[in-house]
């Protein structure tokens, strides 16, 4: 009897180490045979070899240099461009591209932690956004998605969250999402609660209507806690009062319909960026051109908003609700303005450029007919097409300067070794056809393929 209980303890312990050994194997991939764009200055590695071990990138060569050690599942990635995985600097999760904020508003609050908000991410990870900041949403969900995804509970990109804005006057009906300031200590204890609660960055929105004090107090409470504040551009003196008061990131190119920043701007910017390592680092700006841009190709072509890629997730009846917002894309009260914002970008661009800004990808994805599915890589497009900012440097504005200026490119943000297993691939050459990026081929976050072929992986 002690000798059959015996066996039987030694086979189940035989089972149990084969059975570690078949799952220590099924966490050890090899992307073999495509060129590897890792994000760094270099030129791209054809025929590389990317070796992976559970979340992690543990050795980086080519198929001359680096074998395949045996126990690792061999992935090809032959015939394509292997990237790191995208970000979005500036997503909404809470919205899904409905024309009428105000019934959005009112409707859909409490769909946003079981529908809308997981429906977007799942949506973003497809499309190969790997990392995403969402700015501008409730706390509690914000808190509750991006530990979701943390943990496994449903997929989407690694999230950083602002939780609620802060601005001077709440916008009527959006104080939940929208706080407001009154006072110095108001201002501290605004972000102080955010803070503690563990958001990643603070959205600074209308600081100009602040007194000086306020915004002031908003930014160096934020520093204290070791966050980067995030500030909207549209008007001038919102871009003054950014600089004077030590703002990290700012958001669009102005709104409006002016030919370009005005001097005084473009020589406190030119001033602030010789001064980047002095100041705690670059000046970072989050142009979102995309939208503007393409307006008047959407009015003319609208056939995109009927790509089922933005339903996936959604209920029927989100879904429809969604549909009747846009039918008329032309006669959306959003965008009444962009027939002359659209002939500023290019120069606005020139300008930021010149200035010595550091630029990042991030499309306000979410807003009336930006889909996530989509939003990401017509940014990109756009970019690379019209602006004429060279393929690897706005790749890098998606991957490489994310990472650095959320503090976190010791793991994130390149295809190197000890950084996440993060990596998206494309069949042909992405620096070449930049919108092959519409249509992301293999998806991988920590190590996990959440698409393949072209396909969601369950």
């Amino acid at each position: 009897m002690n000798f059959a209980r015996s066996l039987v303890i030694a086979l189940l312990a035989i089972a149990a180490l084969f059975a570690a050994d078949l799952a220590a194997a099924a966490d050890k991939k090899a992307l073999v045979g495509g060129r590897l764009i890792d994000g760094l200055l270099g030129e791209p590695i054809a025929n590389s070899v990317v070796l992976i071990d559970g979340d992690s990138i543990v050795a980086v060569g080519t198929i001359d240099t680096l074998e395949v050690p045996a126990g690792y599942e061999v992935v090809s990635t032959e015939g394509m461009s292997v990237l790191p995985g995208l970000w979005d600097m500036h997503v909404h999760l809470m919205i899904n591209g409905h024309a009428d904020y105000a019934h959005w508003h009112s409707e859909y609050p409490d769909r946003f932690a079981d529908e809308i908000m997981p429906a977007s991410a799942e949506q973003l990870l497809l499309a190969g956004i790997t990392t995403a900041r969402d700015l501008g949403a409730p706390l509690e969900e914000s808190l509750a998605i991006r530990e979701a995804i943390a943990n496994g509970g449903i997929p989407g990109p690694r999230l950083f969250i602002s939780g609620p804005f802060i601005q001077h006057i709440p916008y009527p009906g959006r104080e939940a999402y929208r706080w407001g300031v009154s006072g110095v200590r108001d201002a501290r204890n605004k972000v102080k609660q955010l803070a503690d609660a563990g958001v990643d960055v603070i959205k600074l929105i209308d600081h100009d209507e602040m007194t000086f004090e306020e915004a002031e107090a908003v930014v160096d409470e934020a520093h204290k806690h070791g966050l980067p504040v995030v500030a909207h551009s549209h008007r001038p003196d919102e871009i003054r009062r950014g600089l004077a008061i030590g703002v990290d990131n700012f958001e669009h190119t102005g709104l409006a319909a002016a030919p370009g920043y005005p001097e005084d701007i473009m020589e406190a910017l030119r001033e602030r960026t010789a001064t980047g390592r002095v100041r705690g680092g670059p000046l970072y700006w989050t142009p979102t051109v995309e939208g503007l841009w393409n307006y008047d190709q959407v009015i003319a072509n609208p056939e995109h908003l009927d790509n089922r890629c933005w339903q996936r997730g959604l209920k029927a009846d989100t879904i429809a609700d969604i549909k009747q917002s846009i039918e008329s894309p032309k006669d959306l009260l959003y965008f009444d303005l962009t027939p002359k914002r659209k002939p500023t970008l290019i120069n606005k661009i020139t300008q930021l450029r010149e200035a010595g800004v550091v630029l990042m990808i991030g499309t306000d994805s979410g807003i009336p007919m930006k889909f996530h599915c989509q939003s990401t890589w017509n940014e990109l497009e756009v970019w690379v097409n019209v602006m004429e900012i060279p393929a690897m440097e706005a790749i890098r504005a998606a991957t490489y300067w994310p990472a650095k200026m959320m503090k976190v490119a010791d793991r994130w943000g390149t295809v190197t070794p000890g950084k996440y297993a993060d990596i998206i691939a494309v069949r042909g050459d992405v620096l070449k056809h930049i919108s092959l990026l519409q249509d992301v081929d293999f998806v991988m976050k920590g190590g996990v393929v959440y698409k393949q072929d072209g396909r969601a992986v369950n």
